[in-house]
């Protein structure tokens, strides 16, 4: 796409935007009597403006319903995470039934665990990103160490090469085939979020299977940012939150993905009431009797504050559906990838480095901007100017230009506002 340097191009951008209403269905956060500009949608996503309207209406509910409110409410209780299924499917390219609203990431990952990280004394190896999010990397060295195994030993991280800022498929491949004797779990970010690399979960899958092992994703960072075929590519399990891309409000319910090929059979896991079969519930049986479908990895019944919010979100995902949104997205991080190396080229050096990969295919619509050595007076220079962004040290500020709010008269702005910073 042919990129100019001007708000007179930036404004028509969005004025021929066909996902440029879905902005004024969010509440953005006031600075010196107008909005910010919100970059941080990879870390806390807006609030839509329906959410409240749900919210309020489940609180109606249970004010006037008390207990009953599980069966009579306008959305009971009782059967409150059925619809997810249908809502979710689409943004990670799954069955409904492989799909379902449930937990904290975190914890989702341990009881994903509890089913596909089975070691053995000769299969007992995991393979992460170095730099994974940190309590990734805690869950899996906790899950070494639960079933008797040195975490510096059974958990193996890899880093980009030398002088890179990104990990080559190669290498992860590599590795693969390295370890394919005692490799039990390939368990990686769909995105990572230090550099915003969207990796190749597809041939990441397909080699951790010929080697033996399983192949499970962190979808943090990817749910509701980039497309995903998680049943297509064949992959057993993923975790994600739904308060970054998925703005559905602070701590807000996750959600898991388990491949329909592992809905029967013996696979252990961790069971709940909230996993057996809803037609025998309230029988209150001895005897587990799981669903043949994702549902059987739930424990407890739907926490409903939280999930009236993620409704509200995910219907807007899927008014606006993901192919448009993966467009918009493509054009603005580009857009902004464009005017960062404008920087650069005006300065005469390179100032900002770009961490994230150039190949749109190989991100979603964060960039990493590293600034050597003046990276938090400039953040600090951009916050004061109402930019909401995001630091991480040493020295990156983490830019996230959401498709579904975000505009491309943000991203000039924001560009033009970095580059006064720098000067």
């Amino acid at each position: 796409m042919h990129f100019e340097d001007s708000l007179e191009f930036a404004i028509s951008q969005d004025h021929y935007d066909p996902l440029r209403e879905f902005r004024g269905r969010f509440l953005f956060p006031r600075y010196n009597d107008r909005d910010v500009l919100y970059f941080t949608g990879n870390s806390l996503g807006l609030q839509p403006r329906a959410a409240r309207e749900y919210l309020v209406q489940e609180l109606e509910d249970w004010k006037n319903l008390g207990v009953e409110g599980h069966f009579n409410a306008k959305n009971p209780w009782f059967s409150y995470h059925e619809p997810f299924g249908a809502l979710l499917a689409p943004l990670v390219g799954a069955l409904p039934t492989e799909v379902v609203a449930m937990g904290s990431l975190t914890n989702n990952l341990h009881l994903l665990m509890v089913s596909f990280y089975r070691p053995t004394k000769k299969r007992y190896k995991i393979i992460c990103e170095q730099k994974s999010f940190p309590s990734d990397l805690y869950a899996l060295d906790s899950q070494a160490r639960f079933h008797g195994f040195d975490p510096a030993n059974a958990v193996i991280g890899i880093s980009p090469r030398e002088g890179e800022s990104w990990i080559r498929t190669e290498d992860i491949l590599a590795l693969i085939h390295k370890n394919r004797k005692e490799l039990a779990l390939v368990m990686m970010g769909g995105v990572n979020y230090y550099n915003g690399q969207l990796f190749d979960m597809e041939t990441i899958t397909k080699a951790a299977h010929e080697a033996g092992a399983y192949a499970g994703f962190d979808l943090a960072h990817a749910a509701g940012n980039v497309a995903l075929s998680l049943h297509a590519w064949d992959v057993d399990f993923a975790a994600w939150c739904s308060y970054k891309y998925l703005n559905s409000g602070p701590g807000s319910v996750a959600g898991i993905f388990v491949h329909e090929k592992h809905h029967t059979g013996n696979i252990p896991r961790f069971e709940g009431w909230w996993g057996t079969d809803a037609r025998t519930r309230f029988m209150m049986n001895r005897t587990f009797a799981p669903f043949h479908t994702a549902e059987a990895w739930q424990l407890s019944n739907a926490p409903v504050l939280s999930m009236a919010a993620h409704r509200a979100a995910l219907e807007l995902f899927n008014e606006a559906g993901m192919d448009a949104l993966t467009q918009k997205s493509r054009k603005l991080t580009g857009y902004l990838e464009f005017l960062v190396n404008r920087i650069n080229e005006s300065t005469g050096e390179r100032q900002i480095r770009i961490l994230t990969p150039d190949d749109p295919a190989q991100r979603g619509c964060q960039l990493s901007l590293e600034i050597e050595g003046r990276g938090k007076e400039v953040f600090s220079s951009i916050s004061a100017r109402g930019i909401v962004a995001d630091w991480r040290e040493p020295n990156v500020i983490r830019v996230a230009p959401v498709p579904l709010y975000n505009s491309f008269q943000d991203v000039f702005e924001f560009a033009r506002s970095l580059k006064e910073a720098l000067q």
